[in-house]
């Protein structure tokens, strides 16, 4: 399951990770982030122990939010060694988002 993100939890848990992070930036009203929600769930069960996959409501922690400037959802960012390596806009297939991690873990 995809760990619930939060501004008070986001550093430790997303910047002093020692796997690659996957991070769906997402709100309850946001139609193509219900989409996406199920196939992040997905990916956080196929990458068990080797990255961590979590989400990050934009409505309920704003700081993570202006933090890196997410404007539109869903937002899926990519992190290795507490910087962002890549990221994803909007609604895409799951194989999309396995490559993307694929290549952090490679």
């Amino acid at each position: 399951m995809a760990l619930e993100i939060t501004d008070s939890n986001f550093d430790e848990v997303v910047l002093k990770a020692d796997k690659p992070v996957l991070i769906d930036f997402w709100a309850e009203w946001c139609g193509p982030c219900r989409m996406v929600g199920p196939v992040v769930e997905e990916l956080a069960k196929d990458y068990e122990g080797k990255a961590v996959v979590g989400k990050v409501n934009v409505d309920e922690n704003p700081e993570i939010s202006v933090r890196y400037g997410i404007r539109n959802i869903p937002a899926l960012l990519f992190f290795k060694n507490g910087e962002i390596v890549d990221k994803q806009i909007g609604a895409v297939p799951k194989s999309v988002l396995n490559e993307k991690l694929e290549k952090q873990l490679g």
